[in-house]
């Protein structure tokens, strides 16, 4: 908790007297935050208290100017994701059930942020936006329908 979800606040607390107005702040977070993911565990509750600071935050800091979202993305190979067991399956699953049938990139990512960071999203606090090809819109695969 006091990493992964305490330790935005105490970012911001210290980076303010640094920050422009109109500032953007963005963390990244992931959907089990609000849906159980299997191995996850205590994760999936910093990633909720994570995406609660982001809402508390965004709402103090708007009057001054500053704006706080999280980026929800979908899984991406990386490094630390190669240690999760099972990963190369939740990557098949995702591609296979997401509107977009494909998996995200770090690029997809990157774009997200650049669109938060810039005056195109000067209107956009407090939010959580999913990068995940839509995956986070389905509820019951389709592949299990036939």
């Amino acid at each position: 908790m006091t990493i992964s979800a305490n330790s935005l606040q105490r970012c911001l607390k210290h980076a303010l007297p640094y920050l422009n107005e109109g500032s953007s702040t963005i963390t990244l977070t992931y959907a089990a935050s609000n849906r159980f993911v299997p191995n996850y565990g205590i994760m999936s509750m910093a990633k909720a208290a994570l995406e609660c600071w982001t809402r508390e935050l965004a709402c103090h800091l708007g009057p001054e100017g500053h704006r706080v979202n999280a980026i929800s993305s979908g899984p991406i190979r990386t490094i630390a994701a190669g240690g999760i067991p099972g990963f190369d399956r939740i990557l098949d699953h995702v591609e296979a059930n997401a509107p977009l049938r494909r998996n995200v990139s770090q690029d997809d990512v990157a774009g997200t942020t650049l669109w938060l960071a810039s005056p195109l999203a000067a209107g956009v606090t407090g939010q959580c936006i999913y990068v995940d090809a839509g995956y986070s819109i389905t509820m019951v695969p389709e592949s299990i329908m036939n």
